[in-house]
């Protein structure tokens, strides 16, 4: 007779199809305008903004642009929204799918030259 994966194993199944499914990156991409989103790009080029291990927008060097600030909050609010909507459906916390959003959906994202914060709350270049 054949064991079924651990629970653990399958809440994480779930959780990354639920995120999926909802889109997180497209909630996010809704909420901002595309000046936002080209603001957010640029400062990821210029390694100012990156991605974080737990799901959301990082300033990896301190800012003054406001409107840089505020874009990154819109961003980060519309992910909290996704991830507070796939955790629901998966049975687990939304700080578990943020989390598994970044591993699943957001790090394979990160182009080359950019930089993410890794779970050891260390900034990477990618």
């Amino acid at each position: 007779m054949r064991k079924s994966p651990p629970m653990s194993f399958r809440k994480l199944f779930v959780v990354a199809a639920a995120i999926a499914a909802l889109g997180v990156a497209a909630g996010a991409a809704f909420a901002q305008t595309a000046q936002q989103k080209a603001m957010i790009d640029s400062a990821k080029a210029q390694g100012v903004v990156g991605e974080q291990a737990d799901g959301y927008l990082g300033f990896r060097q301190p800012s003054s642009d406001s409107t840089l600030t505020e874009a990154v909050s819109v961003t980060n609010n519309a992910r909290r929204e996704a991830y507070a909507r796939s955790a629901e459906v998966a049975g687990t916390t939304a700080d578990v799918a943020a989390a598994r959003a970044f591993e699943t959906i957001v790090l394979p994202r990160v182009s080359s030259g950019q930089w993410y914060r890794n779970a050891q709350g260390r900034w990477v270049q990618r």
